[in-house]
């Protein structure tokens, strides 16, 4: 494994936690602004369904910052949220953030297991949906999974994007560790990333270790020349970052090493 920093492509907020999380772990960190997030101006669509909230049954969010911009569209259309409305996140993050925002409980994938569209589509009180309203809130484009799935399950479905992502072209810093391989590990959580950076990487790069929040990214990583993509337990900082320090050879043998000891 080289020894650089290990690189992280997280967009947002949630990069400065999962630094932390890998700085922790005695690792150097270096964040490559790969992309950013916008949010969308209000049409009358959105407006419409903002007014209309009380009147959906469930509603799903599928990212930390979309559930921060339902958070603050809320905040102005009701002050004194609707009862009666189960909500649902695709992970804890988003979850801990609608908790935080809204203070109200969400429904997450089983533990266990990873923070998936596919692995909320598993609970049993989304298998059914026959003519329930259900508001879906996302960002632009992005997978179609989970609409597809909710109105073929019966929902009266809303899919509303509240903002966008625009991708950044690496800056000059970080296209000569891309070219280079010069890093340590490379940490890449959405598969629209992980296509706009492998556009830099040279054939060493491609041998460096690459972590990745779910088998689904691992193959489309396969599929784009990586060869050492290594699959955490999920998005979260922690289970990133443990990823990392268990794709590090000289890391893993210091945890042996302590267990030995202990």
């Amino acid at each position: 494994m080289a020894t650089g920093p290990v690189l992280i492509c997280r967009p947002g907020p949630r990069a400065a936690a999962l630094a932390e999380a890998i700085a922790a772990r005695g690792f150097a960190v270096e964040r490559g602004e790969a992309m950013a997030l916008e949010p969308l101006p209000e049409t009358a669509e959105t407006r419409g369904a903002w007014l209309d909230f009380d009147q959906f049954r469930r509603v799903v969010v599928v990212s930390p910052y979309a559930a921060e911009c339902l958070a603050a569209v809320l905040d102005r259309y009701w002050p004194q949220l609707p009862v009666g409305i189960d909500y649902y996140a695709v992970g804890a993050a988003t979850a801990e953030t609608l908790h935080r925002e809204l203070g109200v409980r969400v429904h997450v994938p089983p533990g266990g297991g990873e923070t998936t569209s596919e692995a909320l589509l598993a609970l049993g009180s989304l298998r059914r949906l026959d003519d329930q309203r259900v508001l879906l809130v996302a960002g632009e484009g992005g997978r179609t999974l989970l609409a597809e799935t909710l109105a073929a399950r019966g929902a009266r479905l809303t899919r509303l994007a509240v903002y966008r992502r625009r991708l950044l072209d690496p800056t000059a810093a970080l296209r000569r560790r891309l070219a280079a391989g010069d890093y340590r590990a490379l940490v890449v959580t959405s598969g629209e990333i992980l296509e706009h950076l492998a556009r830099w990487c040279a054939e060493t790069a491609l041998h460096q270790p690459l972590i990745v929040s779910s088998t689904r990214l691992a193959t489309l990583a396969g599929t784009l020349g990586f060869r050492r993509p290594v699959v955490a337990s999920g998005a979260t900082p922690a289970a990133l970052a443990a990823a990392v320090a268990e794709a590090d050879p000289e890391q893993a043998n210091v945890d042996h090493d302590d267990l030995e000891k202990g």
